[in-house]
């Protein structure tokens, strides 16, 4: 008995302590209960970027394999995603119209979206022009015989199309300029020139940028993000001009590189400023990480036509 009560104040003396420290931790975690609502914890957010990052890996992963497929397996399958991904932009682009009060004919307008990559491969350029016609003339039939639409619904009607799909036609053209590989390369240049300037624009922004370069449309954006992005599109064409892919030289291979990263950039301000005037962040919810497929083609638009008429003037096409 006399070694129980002799142990007894040490088990007091532990308990006593094991009950303080219980206590600091829960002062601890009541202390930081409002940073753990709004997650701002450094473990939550270090979770979250692991997640957001993962999540838009494995989206694009399957962006870009869908893509490389469709242009290897031959021409057609490349138009067919091009109305695909043409289709699926001008919704989104109609979406937006909508949201800003505009009620565009989305009849019309899809069925553009999805005839203008097909007409072009199958038909060549001329088809591009009859397209625009008859959507213009079905747009203002419907105008007339519509008390309820007005100009501007008739404008943004005739302009989805042509805006989300018509530059895609660009890249079907560039592809079914060659039905065997050489087609497949020089259209796998056009898009991969695209995604590696997004990764070098993000990843030098983002450790490296501190000059906004249009706050007022994308605060993300940096001007060393933008010349950083610069250097992956001339790195693609670098490559196609050495392995000399469908007779590029080393000016045109420069003067895609330099034209396709300004104009890239462009379509992605565009796009936002777009975006902006109706107060959304994303175009749509397609692609998980990324947003709506406007938001991940938005570059590929304006530098797939640029691409184009670099190639077409250098007598490549």
């Amino acid at each position: 008995m006399s070694k129980k009560k002799a142990g007894q104040p040490d088990d007091e003396r532990v308990s006593v302590g094991l009950d303080r420290g219980i206590d600091k931790l829960e002062i601890r975690r009541d202390s930081k209960e409002e940073r753990r609502l709004a997650g701002e914890l450094k473990g939550q957010r270090v979770r979250g970027w692991t997640e957001k990052l993962l999540t838009r890996t494995m989206s694009g992963a399957v962006y870009v394999l869908v893509i490389i497929a469709c242009l290897f397996l031959g021409v057609m399958p490349t138009a067919a995603l091009m109305a695909a991904m043409g289709w699926l932009c001008c919704s989104e682009f109609f979406r937006i119209c909508r949201m800003a009060g505009r009620t565009p004919n989305e009849i019309a307008g899809l069925t553009a979206a999805i005839a203008y990559p097909l007409v072009a491969t199958l038909y060549g350029p001329n088809m591009l022009l009859a397209t625009t016609c008859l959507l213009v003339l079905l747009a203002a039939m419907w105008y007339v015989f519509n008390p309820r639409a007005n100009i501007a619904d008739v404008a943004v009607s005739v302009f989805g199309p042509i805006y989300t799909s018509m530059p895609l036609s660009c890249i079907a053209m560039v592809r079914s300029s060659d039905a065997g590989v050489t087609g497949a390369l020089l259209a796998l240049c056009l898009i991969a020139a695209l995604w590696l300037e997004d990764s070098c624009a993000y990843l030098i922004g983002s450790s490296l940028g501190t000059h906004k370069m249009a706050p007022r449309i994308s605060p993300n954006k940096s001007w060393e993000g933008f010349y950083g992005g610069f250097l992956g599109c001339i790195l693609v064409w670098s490559i196609a001009a050495a392995c000399h892919v469908g007779g590029i030289t080393w000016p045109i291979a420069m003067a895609c590189a330099l034209l396709e990263g300004f104009f890239a950039v462009m379509g992605d301000l565009f796009e936002s400023r777009i975006k902006r005037g109706v107060g959304v962040k994303d175009s749509g919810n397609l692609l998980p990480g990324h947003g709506g497929l406007l938001d991940r083609a938005d570059s590929m638009l304006f530098g797939g036509v640029i691409v184009y008429f670099v190639l077409l003037l250098g007598g490549l096409l």
